[in-house]
């Protein structure tokens, strides 16, 4: 499985957001970029799982990598409990090669270069996270803090 970076339909991040606490917004006002997300890390029941990556902040340096956080080096981070089923069609892949912004362009670049290196330990923690979260529903902390997987699914396939 060859990961890539993605943009998801910001409309339907808008429509997931009603079933998902823990789903980040895909852009604000003050945002000058989307967010991107790492895919298809996983496919089940039909349907594809992306995991959203995040700008690395200052309270990052301190925290330590889990099985639902992983960090790309001090560039990024990507928070595996907050995947989330995409429907085909509404999402994209990002062409690194045409973004005008240099500074964004080499980021993502680096981004890439070392979420390729981190490619098995990202599709092997989404799919823990994934069948934790179906085991346990919301009775670990890991659960707790996760999407609640089988409503995204069943959302995204009630979307169109």
């Amino acid at each position: 499985m060859n990961l890539q970076i993605y943009e998801v339909d910001p409309y339907y991040i808008d429509y997931l957001r009603q079933y998902a606490k823990h789903l980040f917004h895909n852009a604000g006002k003050e945002q000058q970029n989307s967010r991107k997300y790492i895919g298809i890390v996983l496919e089940i029941n039909d349907l594809k799982y992306f995991v959203p990556l995040s700008s690395f902040k200052p309270k990052h340096k301190a925290m330590k990598e889990t099985i639902d956080f992983i960090k790309v080096k001090d560039y990024a981070v990507l928070n595996i409990n907050n995947m989330l089923p995409v429907p085909e069609g509404l999402f994209e892949r990002v062409n690194i090669g045409t973004i005008k912004d240099l500074k964004y362009k080499t980021l993502l670049q680096a981004e890439y270069r070392e979420i390729k290196k981190k490619r098995n330990l990202i599709v092997k923690n989404a799919g823990i996270v994934y069948r934790h979260k179906i085991k346990n529903e919301n009775n670990t902390p890991l659960s707790k803090r996760t999407n609640d997987f089988i409503e995204l699914e069943k959302a995204c396939k009630n979307y169109f």
